[in-house]
């Protein structure tokens, strides 16, 4: 590839943990978790708070109602400061990326997919298959799910203060492609992801999945308004990069780039790609040349091969 790569930038600074409190509601003394919690339910480890739910529409389990509800969960998680993590692997990222559990559901059966760590503090609610889908809206077959508190939105401009290369996504809205570039961002070298306002929610239950939780390790912010606050980016040096199927956009492998330069990538929306105000903010289209009568890449494997192309390498392996 012929893009040249800066080096890894200083470790960016760690956002705050500070949380939303949990719902006011005090759940009840928790069952002991050696104690069976009905007759054929396992007994749960030692160190988790262990309570029953036998109702649907007990309070204490508000934060899962209605998960397919796609409208009702892009709307309710942000204002109320959650998200939910969904499965043992991504429950476990988000509490090593130091986001805090406000509780567990879990069906008997899954009660080992707890980690450990959740910690006796949190109320672990265990409901059978039945009573899950109702309250969710669907089977739950990951396991556990966990209701984690968000941190505080970082913002556009302390991630550019230190940020080499960065992902600007403008309109993205499908959540699947959201977490699928996430993934790349982070796998591949990107040093953060900006979304315009009108972006998905990468914390939504099914770009995390999707993302395996690595939207937890690629800092983001929103920049608004927007196009506008694109004129942030060019004011702290950062060449912008418009990617286009046009046919008269600069070939992404004939890029040429100084090893220092900050770099912002810009990703247009599902089928329109991007407007035309944010190309005219950039300073240079590029494209991925298509064969075979293909006009152009999904979105997300866009983000892939451009993140390989202009991303950081990777870091060497110890010793």
């Amino acid at each position: 590839m012929t893009a040249s790569n800066p080096r890894r930038p200083a470790t960016p600074p760690s956002p705050s943990t500070s949380t939303v409190p949990a719902t006011p509601s005090a759940p009840p003394e928790p069952v002991a978790s050696t104690a069976p919690v009905a007759p054929s339910a396992p007994a749960g480890p030692a160190a988790l708070a262990i309570v029953p739910i036998d109702d649907p529409a007990d309070p204490r389990v508000a934060d899962y109602v209605a998960l397919t509800d796609v409208a009702l969960r892009r709307l309710r998680e942000p204002a109320e400061g959650m998200f939910i993590a969904e499965g043992e692997r991504v429950i476990r990222r988000a509490l090593r990326a130091g986001y805090q559990p406000r509780s567990v559901l879990v069906s008997p059966a899954r009660l080992d997919a707890v980690p450990a760590e959740i910690g006796p503090d949190v109320p672990v609610y265990l409901a059978g298959p039945e009573v899950l889908a109702e309250i969710t809206g669907f089977e739950v077959h990951r396991g556990a799910l966990a209701a984690m508190a968000r941190h505080p939105a970082r913002d556009a401009a302390e991630l550019l203060s230190w940020a080499l290369r960065v992902l600007v996504l403008e309109d993205l809205v499908s959540h699947t492609n959201l977490g699928a570039v996430f993934r790349s961002a982070a796998g591949l070298g990107m040093d953060a992801v900006l979304l315009s306002p009108r972006c998905a929610d990468p914390l939504y239950r099914r770009s995390v999945r999707v993302s395996m939780g690595e939207v937890f390790a690629v800092p983001y912010a929103r920049l608004d308004p927007w196009p506008a606050s694109l004129g942030t980016l060019t004011e702290r040096g950062f060449e912008l990069l418009a990617l286009t199927p046009a046919s008269d956009a600069t070939d992404l492998s004939a890029l040429r780039l100084a090893p220092d330069a900050r770099v912002a990538v810009l990703l247009g929306t599902e089928g329109e790609g991007l407007s035309a105000a944010a190309q005219a903010a950039a300073s240079h289209r590029i494209r991925i040349p298509m064969a075979a009568g293909v006009d152009s890449l999904n979105v997300a494997a866009t983000a892939a091969i451009t993140c390989y192309a202009l991303g950081r390498p990777p870091s060497p392996p110890p010793g």
